[in-house]
C-alpha cells in the first residue's frame, strides 16, 4: 500500500505542474488502484484513502502549506503541518472513492466497481466543494482537444473519464496473464474512450476556431500594478498615502490604455480601492470617490474595479461598475469569500474565535451571480458577468451568469499570496479558464501582481502577464451570444448524477439481497411445483395477441415520430388523443382481456396433463407430447410450445412466471426434455431473467399509465388554470363544471400519452441492454436486466417529477 500511495502521489505531483506532463493523468492513479485491490477490508481501504490524501496534498499542494505559514505567521513547517492535518478535509473524494470502490468490488465486477468509484469521486466533490475548487480533470488543461469535453460535463466530467481510463489500465494489468484475450478487451475499451474523446474535442475546437471572429470585438485593458501588501504599506506610509499611490498608478496606466491602446473598457483588480466606494467613511474618502468618477468621465471609458460595499449586515468584497460618464451602474458582491481569511460563518464566529484566530476576516457573502451592462463610449452595451477571486472556482456562478445573458466574464483577483508560489497562480488561472470552456464565454481576468490573462471560448490564453511585475495588458476578443452548452443547460450535473448512480446501485444491492433471501426461503421449502399458472393459447390466438401488441407499439412509435417531426412536443391535439385511444389503448386492453380469458392452471393427472380453464378442462396425454420448445421471441410473453404427435400445437404463455416451472412439471410427468440448443438456451435464459427481475406494485399498468400521469397532470393543469383563467377553478367559474372537467381530462390524457412514450423509450433501452447482455454474458443476463429496470423505474417515477419541478421553478 505504501509503495502504491507514494508512486501515485509522485505522479500526481508531476501531473499538477502542467505542460506535457498532463499525459501522466492517464496513469497516475494506477499504482494506488493496484494497492487498493489488495485491501481485504473496508477499514484498510479507508486507511489507503487517508494515506493517499496526505501524500497527494503534500506532493501537489505543498506550495499551499508554505502560503498558509506565511499568511498566519506559523512559518513553513507550521503551515505544512496544518496542510497535512487538513488533507482528509481538503481531499475528501479520495476517502469516498476508496471506500465505495472496495464495497462495490465485493459484489460486482471490474466495470461496476470502476463506475461506482468514479461516481463516488465526482459526487463527493459536488456535495462537498473543495477550498480551491480543484479536481483531477483540471490537469488536462494544457491539451486543447481534451479540455473541450468540459462543455458537456465540466472539469468533473473530465475527472470521471480519467478515472475510468486509469481503472481500465489496472484491469489490463491484472488480466495480462490470461493472454491476449485478457488484456485486449480493457485496452480496446480505453482506446475507444480516448478516440471518442479526442474526436469530440477536435471537432469542438475546430468549430470554435471557425467562429473565432464572430461578433464585435471588445477591447479591455487589464491594469496590473504589482502594488500589494497594503497592510505593510499602511504601517510604513499611512493609509491615505497608500491609496493615493494606488490610484495615481492606476490612473496613469488606464489613461495610457485608452489613449494609446484604444481600450473600450478598463479593468482593475480585486480590492484595488481598499475602502467602500459610494459609501464614504470620511471626507477624504468622499473626495477620492469623486476623483475616480471624474477620472472615468475624463477618459470616456467604462471602469470596473475591486472595492468594498456595505449595508446593515456588514461589508462585502465587491466590484464597482462605472459608466463612461462616471455614473455608478451597480455593485457586484463577491459570492464565495475565502473561508476564515475573508469570511467566518455566523455559527462559528464569536469573541473566543476571534481571540484564537485574530487574522480572520469580517466580510459577508454576496447574493449570487449578476450580469451588468458594460456601457461603452460608442453606445454599445455588452452584458458581462463579474467574478471575484474564488468565485471563478465555482462552475455554478459562471453558468448562472451565462443563463442571465452574459456575453463575457470579467475576472478580478488578488493573488498576491502566490507571489512566491507560481504553481498556485497557474492552478487558479487554469481553473478559471474552465469557466470559459463550460459557458463558451470569453474572459478578461486581471490580478494585482499576475497572472492576468485574456481567455477565449476554447479556454486558450490569448495573452498573459508575468508574476511580480507591473503590466498593462490590452486585448480585444469578439463577444456575442454564445452557443448554449450542455453545462449551461443542465448545470454542474456530473456530480449530482454520480450520487444518483450510487443511490440506485445501493437500492439495487438492497433489493437483490432481499430477493436472494426470499429465494433461499422458497428453495428451502419447495420441490418440483405441483402446478403451474399459464395462459393456454392456440397458435392462431397467439398470433392475434402478437399482432395487437405490435399494432400498439407501432402506433405509439408513429405518435412519437409525428410529435418530433411535425406536431412539436405537444400532446393536446385531438388527432393524437384519437390515435392513442384507438391505436394504443384499445389493442392493449383487448390483449389483456384475451389473456385473462384464456388463463389456465396445468397439473399432472395420472399419465396426462390437466389444463383447468374457466370454460372447462382439457386432458393431454403425456405420451402424445412429441417436443417441448421455448418461444424464440418472447411475444406476447415468454412461453413454451407443446407439439403433439398428431401435429397439433399448444402454446403456453408463462406471463410473469418462469417457464422453467412448466418445463420442470412436464419433465416430472415424463414429457420430452427441451433440446439443448443455443437458441433454446438463450430463450430460457431470457425468460428466467424476465421472471427474476423485481416487480414493484407501482409497475402495474393502472398505476404506471393512469394514476401516475394524473399526479403529474394536476400541478401542470393548475398552473395552466392560473395562467389562462386566473385561478385553480377559473375555468369552472367562467364556463362551468363540464368545461373544467373536460380540460382536466384533456391534460390527464396528454400526460398519459407523454408518459407512455417516455416509458416506451425507457423500455427500448432496457430491452437493448438486456439483449446485449444475453448474447455476450448469458449468465449475467438476469442481473443486467434487473439493474436496467431499476434505473428505468427511477428515471420514470423520480426523473419525470424532478423534470416537471425544475421546469416549473425555472419559469
Amino acid at each position: 500500500m505504501l509503495a502504491g500511495v507514494l508512486a501515485s502521489a509522485l505522479l500526481l505531483g508531476l501531473y499538477a505542474r502542467g505542460g506535457n506532463l498532463y499525459l501522466l493523468g492517464f496513469v497516475a492513479l494506477v499504482p494506488w488502484l493496484l494497492a487498493l485491490d489488495a485491501c481485504t477490508t473496508a477499514l484498510r481501504a479507508l486507511a489507503a484513502g487517508v494515506a493517499m490524501g496526505i501524500a497527494f496534498v503534500a506532493a501537489a499542494f505543498g506550495w499551499f502549506g508554505f502560503a498558509i505559514g506565511e499568511f498566519t505567521g506559523l512559518g513553513a513547517i507550521g503551515g505544512w503541518l496544518v496542510l497535512l492535518l487538513a488533507a482528509p478535509v481538503l481531499q475528501p473524494q479520495l476517502l469516498a472513492f476508496a471506500l465505495v470502490r472496495h464495497l462495490a468490488g465485493q459484489r460486482h465486477g471490474a466495470a461496476v466497481r470502476a463506475l461506482a468509484g468514479a461516481c463516488a469521486w465526482t459526487g463527493c466533490e459536488w456535495l462537498l466543494p473543495k477550498l480551491l475548487g480543484d479536481t483531477l480533470g483540471h490537469g488536462l488543461y494544457p491539451s486543447l482537444p481534451l479540455r473541450q469535453l468540459a462543455d458537456l460535463g465540466g472539469a468533473a466530467g473530465i475527472s470521471f473519464v480519467l478515472l475510468l481510463v486509469n481503472e481500465g489500465i489496472v484491469v489490463a494489468i491484472r488480466q495480462h496473464r490470461d493472454g491476449t484475450r485478457g488484456w485486449a478487451r480493457p485496452s480496446l475499451a480505453i482506446a475507444a474512450i480516448l478516440l471518442a474523446w479526442l474526436g469530440y474535442g477536435s471537432w469542438r475546437a475546430a468549430a470554435i476556431a471557425a467562429h473565432a471572429n464572430a461578433g464585435e470585438p471588445l477591447r479591455v485593458a487589464m491594469v496590473q500594478t504589482n502594488i500589494v501588501d497594503y497592510e505593510r504599506l499602511r504601517r510604513e506610509r499611512g493609509a491615505y498615502a497608500v491609496v493615493r499611490e494606488v490610484l495615481d498608478t492606476h490612473f496613469a496606466m488606464s489613461r495610457a490604455a485608452v489613449e494609446q491602446g484604444h481600450a473600450d473598457a478598463v479593468l482593475w483588480s480585486e480590492t484595488v480601492y481598499p475602502t467602500t466606494y459610494g459609501h464614504a467613511k470620511s471626507e477624504d474618502g468622499a473626495l477620492l470617490d469623486r476623483e475616480i468618477a471624474d477620472f472615468v468621465a475624463s477618459i470616456r471609458a467604462p471602469l470596473v474595479f475591486g472595492s468594498y460595499d456595505i449595508d446593515a449586515d456588514g461589508e462585502y468584497n465587491a466590484a464597482a461598475f462605472l459608466a463612461p460618464d462616471g455614473r455608478t451602474l451597480g455593485m457586484y458582491r463577491k459570492s464565495d469569500p475565502f473561508p476564515l481569511t475573508e469570511y467566518v460563518p455566523r455559527w462559528l464566529d464569536g469573541p473566543a474565535f476571534r481571540r484564537l484566530l485574530p487574522w480572520t476576516g469580517t466580510w459577508q457573502r454576496g447574493d449570487g451571480a449578476r450580469v451588468f451592462p458594460l456601457q461603452l463610449a460608442d453606445g454599445r452595451e455588452i452584458p458581462v458577468q463579474p467574478l471575484i477571486c474564488l468565485d471563478d472556482v465555482d462552475p455554478a456562478l459562471a453558468i448562472d451568469g451565462a443563463r442571465l445573458g452574459a456575453q463575457a466574464i470579467l475576472g478580478m483577483s488578488n493573488d498576491s499570496w502566490f507571489s512566491t508560489h507560481a504553481q498556485g497562480a497557474q492552478l487558479h488561472l487554469a481553473v478559471a479558464a474552465f469557466r470559459s470552456i463550460e459557458t463558451r464565454l470569453p474572459q478578461f481576468r486581471v490580478t494585482a501582481n499576475g497572472i492576468s490573462a485574456a481567455i477565449d471560448p476554447a479556454g486558450t490564453r490569448v495573452a498573459t502577464t508575468a508574476i511580480g511585475a507591473p503590466a498593462l495588458l490590452t486585448v480585444a476578443l469578439p463577444v456575442r451570444t454564445p452557443p448554449r452548452t450542455l453545462m449551461v443547460a443542465w448545470g454542474n450535473w456530473v456530480g449530482a448524477a454520480g450520487l444518483a448512480g450510487l443511490l440506485l446501485l445501493a437500492l439495487h444491492a438492497l433489493w437483490r439481497r432481499r430477493c436472494a433471501t426470499a429465494a433461499q426461503a422458497v428453495a428451502a421449502t419447495a420441490d418440483t411445483p405441483e402446478h403451474a399458472d399459464i395462459v393456454l393459447l392456440a397458435p392462431a390466438l397467439r398470433a392475434l395477441l402478437v399482432l395487437l401488441q405490435l399494432a400498439s407499439f407501432a402506433t405509439l412509435a408513429w405518435i412519437g415520430w409525428r410529435m418530433l417531426v411535425r406536431d412539436g412536443l405537444q400532446v393536446h391535439a385531438l388527432a393524437q388523443l384519437t390515435w392513442f385511444g384507438y391505436g394504443v389503448a384499445l389493442p392493449a386492453l383487448c390483449g389483456c382481456w384475451l389473456r385473462r380469458r384464456h388463463r389456465a392452471q396445468v397439473r399432472i393427472d395420472g399419465d396426462a396433463l390437466l389444463f383447468s380453464r374457466r370454460d372447462g378442462n382439457r386432458h393431454v396425454p403425456v405420451r402424445d407430447i412429441a417436443t417441448v420448445t421455448p418461444w424464440t421471441l418472447p411475444l406476447p410473453t415468454p412461453g413454451l410450445r407443446l407439439r403433439l404427435a398428431s401435429g397439433a400445437a399448444l402454446d403456453c404463455a408463462s406471463g410473469a412466471h418462469d417457464p422453467a416451472q412448466l418445463a420442470a412439471l412436464l419433465q416430472r410427468a415424463g414429457a420430452p426434455a427441451i433440446a439443448n440448443t443455443r437458441g433454446n438456451t438463450l430463450a430460457l435464459a431470457d425468460a428466467q431473467a424476465r421472471a427474476d427481475a423485481p416487480r414493484w406494485r407501482i409497475d402495474h399498468p393502472l398505476c404506471k399509465f393512469a394514476l401516475f400521469p394524473l399526479l403529474l397532470a394536476l400541478p401542470a393543469f393548475r398552473l395552466h388554470q392560473h395562467i389562462a383563467f386566473g385561478g385553480t377553478f377559473g375555468e369552472y367559474y367562467s364556463f362551468g363544471l363540464q368545461a373544467w372537467l373536460l380540460g382536466l381530462l384533456i391534460w390527464w390524457a396528454a400526460w398519459t400519452i407523454g408518459m407512455t412514450l417516455y416509458a416506451a423509450l425507457l423500455r427500448s433501452m432496457v430491452e437493448l441492454g438486456a439483449l446485449a447482455a444475453l448474447l455476450l454474458r448469458p449468465q449475467q443476463a438476469g442481473a443486467v436486466r434487473a439493474a436496467l429496470q431499476s434505473i428505468a423505474r427511477a428515471l420514470y417515477f423520480i426523473g419525470a417529477p424532478a423534470w416537471l419541478l425544475w421546469r416549473m421553478l425555472a419559469g
